[in-house]
């Protein structure tokens, strides 16, 4: 006897044998039963899904010697005739060779004559599609009103091309895919009663290469039996279809989760030795990632169609959730360049070390970002890196027009040149050492660990533009003096390191709370005459007047402070200190560890309770959008580290009664920054300013040295 293929050999003979389609099986079930027949039935869907099949069946159950019922017999002639496909009443067309008018036309000259044998006369038309529309035009009217013996079967891959005049005369079934658990299943039964030996491995590798059809996966086995020599092996399988084996895409994303390079350029070059499409594996790792992507928001909604579930799951424990988004984005985009790569393996490997390079900063801080430096007068402090004296610390500059502002110097008292009347300038041999750069001074505040003054004040007065060279003028009468300084003389240029005549001493100093050290600073002495003649004062530059720049783009904001990227709010103070145990969470979650998102959390929660190993928190609702069960697995971990043996950590979103440790943090905050600013209005040189000259504290300007640190 000559060998029939799985295919045929195992086509179900009744609905009890058909695998899958329920919700087709369950209609034509039901109809048959309570004989509410329909003339005409449309069966849609791919290749291999039972279309041909279920239409025979639906035959063998019209046409049973047994009665019209669900369940034929499968023994009368009519039966097995139609199981062996010589049953003269059943008319099986094939639209794709038969598309013309006058195929249709003779086929529908015998409709009007009554069946043979059979009950009904079956009209078996396959891919209907293929009809042409004349063929379509002359079915319309018999396939509307056919006599009463007469069935049509219609099937079709490609529905979209009937036209609906067809369609509105049919009852449309749409058959499903096969999914591979179903394949898998089936074959395991077929290799099963056929006694070939197979590996479960191989047959989800037929199951996935078969595409959703139950034909496809049947001709697939017959192939891997005879590969094999008898048996159906992974290892033969896969070299058989040419797949990429699927352990290869776990050590690239295990490679990537240890952030390994050496490893991952590894499996690329095993992956190479398999001339695998290069497209088709990164599409394999897009699907693993979305796999992996569903078992950390379900778990329980993974599939095991590929037969992996295990291993999902496992890297949905120890791949973080954003690191798993930003693979599968980085890849969609690699996968739509791959084209543009020089060579397909070239283009792969960029797109695993892009992953590489640019994957999300860990909790522990490997890739931190670099803060912006704030420029800009609207800060107390100033980068110590413009300063033109090294080692010197220069504030924030206020600008005052045409007034003298005091400055302390810590040049020593040898290093300044004695006050002398400017005299005009005379041809110099050799060029003279270029003078420092000019810069204007404001009020210091008082660092955490003051120095002791040095040498005399120095004036510095800023002038819209530097005064011209005219003959010398008589002194003018002395300035009232708000501080023992000689205001009677024009400030000299002051020579950093460079010996100069010793100067006259000058009065002593009243007492002052201690200044930081300031660097020495060189304007062009002015007649102080032009200050005299003006007794008015005049008043601060509006805000409109100040500019800063903004280190990202360079440009010039016009009275805006640069603000940082993302502000994140001030938490709301807590109704109740911290007493007991939230208290104690207080002084315990410093020592935990956390970080990123996990200590922000950490940070909003208070300690409500404690029994045995249980641990009770309540968090901010503020910040419940930022929990979820990775976080409370990652502060749990911290806990049983810290602690040394296994704690059970439960977390309710509700409002914190007592203080957390970001409202502790925000408290001592809010306390630093009022004990600054009051040191500043404190300060004698601050009010003496404000007194003399009308000088102005900015909102918003003054900030805790600790807040540098």
């Amino acid at each position: 006897m000559s060998y029939q293929v799985l295919a045929r050999k195992w086509r179900p003979r009744s609905f009890r044998e058909m695998v899958g389609q329920t919700h087709v099986l369950k209609a034509l079930i039901n109809a048959l039963d309570n004989q509410r027949l329909h003339h005409a039935y449309l069966f849609t869907g791919t290749r291999g899904v039972g279309k041909t099949t279920i239409a025979r069946i639906l035959a063998k159950c019209l046409n049973c010697e047994t009665g019209i019922s669900s369940t034929p017999c499968g023994q009368c002639s009519v039966c097995r005739e139609i199981d062996e496909g010589r049953f003269v009443d059943l008319i099986e067309v094939d639209a794709a060779s038969r598309t013309k008018v006058e195929d249709t036309r003779e086929l529908l000259d015998n409709v009007q004559y009554a069946p043979t044998r059979g009950r009904y006369k079956v009209y078996l038309i396959d891919e209907v599609h293929m009809l042409s529309t004349h063929s379509f035009n002359a079915l319309l009217k018999t396939l509307e009103e056919p006599p009463p013996h007469v069935k049509f079967l219609l099937a079709t891959t490609d529905p979209q091309k009937l036209p609906v005049t067809i369609l509105s005369r049919c009852l449309q079934f749409s058959l499903k895919n096969m999914p591979p658990e179903r394949v898998v299943e089936h074959l395991t039964h077929v290799l099963g009663a056929e006694n070939v030996p197979f590996e479960e491995d191989a047959l989800w590798l037929l199951g996935r290469a078969a595409d959703g059809s139950m034909r496809d996966a049947m001709s697939l086995t017959d192939q891997a039996i005879a590969f094999g020599e008898g048996k159906v092996l992974a290892a033969d399988v896969r070299a058989m279809l040419g797949t990429l084996d699927h352990g290869q895409v776990y050590g690239v994303l295990h490679a990537l989760l240890e952030g390994d390079a050496r490893a991952l350029l590894d499996a690329v070059r095993h992956l190479a030795e398999q001339g695998p499409d290069w497209t088709g594996v990164l599409a394999e790792i897009l699907n693993v990632l979305h796999r992996v992507a569903i078992a950390q928001v379900l778990p329980d909604a993974v599939d095991n169609g590929q037969g992996d579930r295990d291993k999902v799951l496992a890297l949905a424990q120890a791949l973080p959730g954003e690191d798993v988004q930003f693979y599968y984005q980085m890849g969609l985009i690699g996968r739509r360049d791959l084209p543009l790569a020089p060579d397909p393996r070239s283009g792969f490997e960029m797109v695993l070390l892009r992953m590489l390079a640019f994957r999300p900063a860990d909790s522990s801080g490997a890739a931190p970002r670099s803060p912006l430096k704030d420029l800009g007068i609207s800060k107390a402090t100033a980068d110590s890196s413009q300063n033109p004296v090294a080692g010197a610390a220069v504030a924030a500059p206020v600008t005052i027009p045409a007034v003298s502002v005091p400055v302390i110097s810590t040049v020593p008292a040898a290093a300044v040149a004695p006050a002398a009347a400017p005299a005009p300038p005379a041809p110099a041999p050799a060029p003279a050492p270029a003078p420092a750069p000019v810069v204007e001074a404001a009020p210091v505040v008082a660092p955490a660990q003051p120095e002791p003054i040095a040498a005399p004040a120095v004036m510095a007065e800023v002038a819209p533009q530097p005064a011209p060279q005219t003959e010398p003028e008589a002194p003018a009468k002395p300035v009232e003096e708000a501080v023992d300084l000689p205001w009677d003389e024009p400030a000299a240029p002051v020579a950093v390191d460079a010996p100069t005549p010793p100067t006259p001493p000058t009065p002593p100093t009243p007492p002052t709370p201690p200044t930081p050290p300031v660097a020495a600073v060189e304007a062009p002495a002015a007649p102080l005459a032009d200050a005299e003649d003006d007794d008015r004062d005049e008043e601060p530059p509006p805000a409109e007047d100040y500019y800063e720049v903004d280190m990202d783009s360079f440009s010039y904001l016009d009275g805006e402070a640069a603000a940082p990227a993302q502000a994140e709010p001030e938490p709301e103070p807590a109704a109740l200190p911290a007493t007991g145990l939230a208290a104690e969470w207080l002084d315990l979650f410093p020592r935990l560890g956390m970080a990123g998102l996990t200590a922000s959390i950490g940070a909003n929660c208070t300690l409500v309770s404690v029994q045995d190993d249980v641990w009770h928190l309540h968090l901010d609702p503020g910040q419940s959008a930022l929990y979820n069960a990775t976080q409370q697995r990652r502060m749990n971990d911290a806990l049983n580290q810290y602690h040394g043996r296994t704690l059970r950590l439960e977390v309710t979103i509700q409002k914190p009664e007592q203080e957390t440790p970001a409202q502790a943090a925000a408290r001592r905050r809010a306390e630093r920054q009022r004990a600054a600013e009051a040191s500043i209005v404190a300060d004698p040189y601050v009010q003496q300013m404000q007194q003399k000259f009308g000088a102005v504290i900015r909102a918003g300007s003054i900030e805790p040295l600790e807040a540098k640190a």
